[in-house]
This record gives C-alpha cells, sequence and structure tokens, in this order.
C-alpha cells in the first residue's frame, strides 16, 4: 500500500469513526431531552395509600414468575419480598431450571411446602417437570422443579403454572420495592385494551442494607465497578427507556422485572429458547406479531415502579455479563433484521431498529477502531493535535453530560439517595466512568459479536454474593 492509498484509508475510516460518533452522541441529546420532556409532564407521584384506594378493586390478578438456576443465595429473600408486595391477587411461581444447590430445598423449607399435583394450564412447551411444591402456609406460592432448559424455557414453565391473565417476570436475584407491581400495573388498568406490556426502573442493589427482602436503607456501592453501573442504569431507564416510550419505539422490558398480558405472550410462543436476549426478543416479536396483525397497542415503560438487583463486582463477571447481553442483542437484531427501516413496522421499524443498528451494531466497531485510528491519524500527521485534543476532549465532556443529566433526572423524579454525599459521589463516578471503564465496557461489547459470529451459545455463570452482603 503506497503513503497516499495508506493516508486516503485513514481519513475514510477516522471519518466513519467520527460520523458514527457523532450521530451517537446527537441520538443520545435527543433521548435525554425526550426524557425530561416526558418527566415535567408526569403527574405527582402518588402515596401507597391513595394508589391502594385507586387500584385495589379493579387491578388484575398478576403471577410473578421467577426462574431460578443456582439461586440459593437470595432465592429466600427474594420470594419474601414477592409475597409481601402490597396488591390483590397476587401468585407467584418460582422455576427451579434443574438447580444443582439447595434452591428448591431451602424453599420447601422455609414455606413449609410439600410435593402436590399442581396442574399447567397447557401453552408452551418447555423441559419436562420432575415435582411440583405448593404450601398449608402460603397458598401463593408454587415452586415447579424441572429438568435444565435455560432461562427461557423456566419462563415459558413458569407460564403454564401461571394462573393470571397478567404475568410478571422477575429475576430470582432480584427484589421489588412494596409499591412496584400497583404502580407497574396502572397503564393495564387505564388504557387495558391496547397494553401489552410495561417495563419499569432496576437500581442497583449493591451497597444498601437489605433486611427480610426489604430494602431498608439506600446507599450507593463502596466499589467501583458496581458505582459505575448505577450510573449506567441511570442512563439506560430514566433516560433512553423513557425517551423511546414517550418516541413508541420501545424494544425492550428488562426481564429483571416486566409486565405482560399472559394471552398474547403464548401467542407469540413464549420466550425463544435459541438466544440469550430473551427479553429483548420477546418484545421484538410482540411489535412484529402486534403490527402484522394490525392491532392497536401499547408497550411502555414508567419509572415510578423500581426493583433492585444484585451486579456483578468483578471485571470478568461483569464483562461474562455485559459479552452475553450485547450476543443476545446481536442475535434479536439479525433475527429481525427485515424490520429494519421497513415502513411497515412503523417508528420500531425505523426509529427503533436504526438505533439498534448505530448503538449495538455500528458504534462498538467504530469506537473500537476509533481507539486505532484517531491516534494513528494524529501520529502520522493526518490529523492536527488541536484536533485530536478537541475531538477527545468532547468526547469525554459530552460523556459526563449525559451521565450527570440521568442522574438530575434521577433526583428531580425518584429521588432514592437520601445523602448529598451519595449524589456527590455518584457525579464524581459519572465523571471517572469515561476513563477506562467505558473503554473497556466497549471492548466487551466487540467480544460479544465475535462469540454471536461464532455462534457460541448458552448463559455462563455468573457467582452471586445474595441480599445478606449487600
Amino acid at each position: 500500500m503506497t503513503g497516499g492509498t495508506f493516508q486516503a484509508a485513514i481519513e475514510i475510516v477516522a471519518l466513519a469513526v467520527i460520523t458514527i460518533g457523532v450521530l451517537q452522541s446527537l441520538l443520545y441529546a435527543v433521548q435525554l431531552a425526550v426524557a425530561g420532556v416526558a418527566l415535567s409532564q408526569r403527574p405527582p407521584l402518588p402515596r401507597l395509600g391513595m394508589l391502594w384506594e385507586r387500584y385495589a378493586d379493579v387491578a388484575p390478578p398478576v403471577s410473578v414468575l421467577v426462574p431460578a438456576f443456582n439461586e440459593e443465595r437470595s432465592i429466600i429473600d427474594s420470594v419474601r419480598s414477592i409475597l409481601s408486595l402490597q396488591y390483590p391477587g397476587l401468585q407467584v411461581v418460582v422455576v427451579s431450571d434443574g438447580s444443582t444447590d439447595g434452591t428448591v430445598e431451602r424453599l420447601v423449607s422455609a414455606f413449609g411446602m410439600s410435593e402436590s399435583d399442581t396442574l399447567p394450564q397447557p401453552a408452551l412447551p418447555h423441559e419436562a417437570v420432575t415435582a411440583t411444591y405448593t404450601s398449608d402456609i402460603e397458598s401463593r406460592l408454587v415452586v415447579v422443579d424441572k429438568a435444565n432448559g435455560g432461562k427461557s424455557d423456566a419462563l415459558n414453565c413458569a407460564i403454564t403454572y401461571a394462573r393470571s391473565p397478567l404475568v410478571c417476570t422477575i429475576d430470582a436475584d432480584s427484589i421489588l420495592e412494596a409499591d412496584a407491581l400497583l404502580r407497574a400495573v396502572a397503564p393495564f388498568i387505564e388504557d387495558p385494551e391496547r397494553t401489552v406490556a410495561v417495563g419499569a426502573t432496576i437500581r442497583v442493589a449493591n451497597g444498601c442494607r437489605i433486611v427480610g427482602g426489604r430494602v431498608v436503607e439506600i446507599g450507593v456501592p463502596r466499589k467501583a465497578l458496581p458505582l459505575f453501573q448505577t450510573i449506567e442504569y441511570l442512563r439506560a431507564f430514566l433516560m433512553a427507556r423513557l425517551a423511546w416510550s414517550r418516541i413508541g419505539a420501545l424494544t425492550i422490558v428488562s426481564g429483571a422485572f416486566g409486565l405482560f398480558r399472559r394471552n398474547i405472550v403464548v401467542e407469540v410462543g413464549g420466550y425463544s429458547t435459541g438466544t440469550v436476549g430473551e427479553d429483548f426478543e420477546l418484545i421484538i416479536k410482540l411489535h412484529r406479531h402486534l403490527i402484522d396483525k394490525k392491532q392497536d397497542y401499547r408497550i411502555a415503560y414508567i419509572p415510578e415502579p423500581v426493583c433492585w438487583t444484585e451486579v456483578p463486582e468483578s471485571l470478568g463477571q461483569l464483562g461474562k455479563q455485559r459479552s452475553r447481553w450485547h450476543r443476545g442483542a446481536m442475535e434479536t437484531f439479525f433475527k429481525h433484521r427485515k424490520m429494519l427501516l421497513n415502513p411497515r413496522y412503523g417508528r420500531v421499524g425505523t426509529l427503533g431498529f436504526l438505533n439498534m443498528l448505530l448503538v449495538d451494531v455500528l458504534s462498538p466497531i467504530a469506537e473500537l477502531l476509533g481507539y486505532l485510528i484517531i491516534p494513528l491519524a494524529w501520529a502520522t500527521g493526518i490529523l492536527s493535535l488541536d484536533y485530536f485534543l478537541a475531538f477527545t476532549a468532547l468526547t469525554f465532556a459530552f460523556g459526563i453530560f449525559i451521565s450527570a443529566g440521568a442522574l438530575v433526572m434521577e433526583e428531580v423524579e425518584l429521588r432514592r439517595f437520601p445523602r448529598a454525599r451519595d449524589l456527590r459521589v455518584l457525579f464524581v463516578a459519572s465523571v471517572l466512568e469515561n476513563i477506562g471503564y467505558r473503554q473497556i465496557n466497549n471492548f466487551w461489547r466487540v467480544r460479544g459479536m465475535i462469540q454471536f459470529i461464532g455462534r457460541r451459545r448458552g448463559w455462563g455463570h455468573l457467582d452471586r454474593k445474595g441480599f445478606g452482603s449487600a
């Protein structure tokens, strides 16, 4: 390659990287603005007593589905948290997906359970059930022990044992606030004909004090990695998902806490077992199915219901999680790629899938190339030092601005951090996460892309500390 050809190639790649970076930054700015407007127009947050008076007599029954695989450390606190929810007409279905630890034994002991002949409502295929358990102490609880088939298979099994018209999915390492379900069901009550799915806010439990399945004291994590993830979760939910919900193109409801109309989930075949991004893929299937049927519907995100979850505290565990998440996003995007820019699918196919193309497909590659090409362009004299420094400073400053903006919205809307010191710590984290953490996170995303291309399957294993040490 001649010097002129090399320079031209570097210039083209640098221009592509900068263009994708600018488009992504503009997209984040639009999301922040739309989310800010949406929050400003939301009515004041009603107290639990007022919610109960308003919804208790009209709230539809809900079955909470808890897939569990080797969750003995946190499963009791999680189930107790669900059973203590302020909600009428509640059923809890825990499915042990071939657990090899004491998950089932702990549940049986804690709730005085015994084997029963509980029959499912035939709905979705799943791996063989080995035993079901019910309790005379807690009649709302059903525990199903089955052969291992993965999280999607466990959720499909739980749906077959669900007796309610609405199903709520929650991870076994998560805890709902007492009023979360009553707040989350509001769209189904206020717009029952159209609403098919509702997502809510996921928050980081690390650093909080948890007793008996309840968050009794909110705090920020003491370790850097969970602290950075706290900022990420604020951006992902209070900014991105609120904005896409307002636009009418929400493409994901977190599997850690989501509410669905059971019959519609069964119509689309339940959760797909060939992906690790089952929550992402289900929402895309719902969009596609309902648009193909020309049915008016609504998939929404509301910020007030809060679910607390334990996040990884080591680089190895976090890297596995993020690579798996991105692999799931790639699987979903390419499985439904015909929706991309297809006017048949409205805002979901145009805006939603364009966002997926930019953020999930192009951005990781462009950002990785940027770390290599931009310094190389400066070193070879193609890019001036002033431009290089200005571009770098602007990139970091914009990242800090977006993170700080999400933090401000959290304080305005939810106010879950009671101490000013916690907010100061989070602001410092919103600055520091752009130096090193963001770059290694992008590496994990690229690794997820490589795993997708290599057709890697399976979830892998994440170690949990359990809520007793949260």
